[in-house]
C-alpha cells in the first residue's frame, strides 16, 4: 500500500449542515486509518456557514470556500512534501477546489471524477446556490472568479484532463439548464462504463490521464453517489440506478495500481442516514481493498 495520510476536511460550505460534515469521524470510526496503515495528518475546520445566497456571485458561501480551500491546499501541499498519499475525508464536494489548487500550485495534473452527477451547474441554473453542485466547472475555470480563479491561478484544470466516469444524471441535468460538458472533456457515463466493464473503463480512463501532456498524474475525486442508491441511500441528493460496490472497487484498484493518481477525496455520504453504521463499514472495507494493490505512487513534485 501507499504511505497515505487522512486529512479530515469536513466543509459543508457548499451544500447544508445536514450531517455530510460527519462523514471524517464515521469514516476513521469504522477503522479507515487502521485499514490503510495511515497516519493522522490533521483536521481543517470551515469557517462559518451562512445560509443566505450571495447578491454578487449567487453561490452560497463564496468567500468561506475560497478561503477555506486555499488552507485545504496547503494542509494538501504539506502532505506532499512530506512524501506521502494524501487522502482527504469531506464534507462536500466544494472540497475538490482545494485539493486541486495543491496540485496545481506543481504543474499541470488530471482529474479522475467518479460522481453520479456531472456537478457543472452555472450559478443561475443551480437552484440552491449550491458549489457542491458546480465544482467541475469551477474547477475548468468557469464561474464566479472568486472561485474559479484561485490565487490567480485560472483553471485548476483542464477540460482535456478530465474524465467523469459513472454519471447517470443527463436528463436531469438538461432539465434544470446546466450547461452542457464541455467536448474536450472526457465523459464516460454510466451507461458506458456497463457496456466496456468496470476495469476497462477504469483503464481507459486512467489511459487517458497519464497520456499526452498530464504526465505528472491526477488526482482522484469521489462522491460516494456514485454507486448505486440501493446500497448507497445514505446521499441528500438520491437518484436510481449507480455502480455496485463492486464496481467501484475496481474501477479505484485500477486506477490506483496504474501508477498515475496522487491524491483522492471522498465526499457526500451523510452518516447520519446510516444510523447502524453499516455503511460507513462497507465504504471503509472498500476504499481499503481498493488501495490494496502493487501499484506505485506517482508523486507530483514539487511546488
Amino acid at each position: 500500500m501507499r504511505d497515505v495520510a487522512i486529512i479530515e476536511a469536513p466543509s459543508v460550505l457548499g451544500l447544508r449542515p445536514t450531517g455530510v460534515e460527519e462523514l471524517p469521524e464515521a469514516l476513521l470510526g469504522a477503522g479507515l486509518a487502521e485499514g490503510l496503515g495511515a497516519l493522522r495528518a490533521g483536521r481543517v475546520e470551515p469557517p462559518a456557514y451562512d445560509p443566505e445566497r450571495d447578491a454578487d456571485t449567487r453561490v452560497l458561501n463564496p468567500d468561506g470556500i475560497a478561503a477555506y480551500s486555499v488552507a485545504l491546499a496547503d494542509a494538501v501541499s504539506a502532505v506532499l512534501d512530506d512524501g506521502r498519499f494524501p487522502v482527504v475525508l469531506g464534507g462536500d464536494c466544494s472540497v475538490l477546489l482545494g485539493n486541486l489548487l495543491a496540485l496545481r500550485r506543481r504543474g499541470r495534473h488530471g482529474l479522475l471524477f467518479l460522481d453520479g452527477h456531472t456537478d457543472f451547474y452555472q450559478p443561475s441554473a443551480e437552484p440552491a446556490g449550491e458549489v457542491a453542485s458546480m465544482e467541475l466547472a469551477l474547477a475548468t475555470g468557469r464561474g464566479p472568479r472568486v472561485l474559479a480563479d484561485l490565487e490567480g491561478r485560472g483553471p485548476l484544470v483542464r477540460d482535456e484532463d478530465v474524465v467523469a466516469l459513472g454519471f447517470r444524471d443527463t436528463e436531469e441535468s438538461a432539465a434544470y439548464g446546466m450547461q452542457p460538458l464541455p467536448s474536450a472533456l472526457h465523459a464516460l457515463e454510466l451507461d458506458t462504463v456497463r457496456a466496456l466493464g468496470a476495469a476497462e473503463a477504469a483503464r481507459r480512463a486512467a489511459g487517458l490521464l497519464t497520456g499526452d501532456g498530464t504526465g505528472a498524474g491526477y488526482w482522484i475525486h469521489l462522491d460516494v453517489d456514485v454507486l448505486d442508491d440501493a446500497v448507497m441511500p445514505a446521499v441528500d441528493y438520491r437518484q436510481s440506478g449507480g455502480l455496485t460496490w463492486q464496481e467501484l472497487e475496481t474501477v479505484l484498484r485500477t486506477a490506483l495500481s496504474d501508477g498515475g493518481a496522487v491524491g483522492l477525496d471522498v465526499a457526500i455520504f451523510n452518516p447520519r442516514l446510516d444510523p447502524d453504521g453499516s455503511i460507513a463499514k462497507r465504504l471503509s472495507d472498500c476504499l481499503v481493498h481498493a488501495f490494496d494493490t502493487d501499484g506505485r505512487w506517482r508523486h507530483p513534485g514539487p511546488a
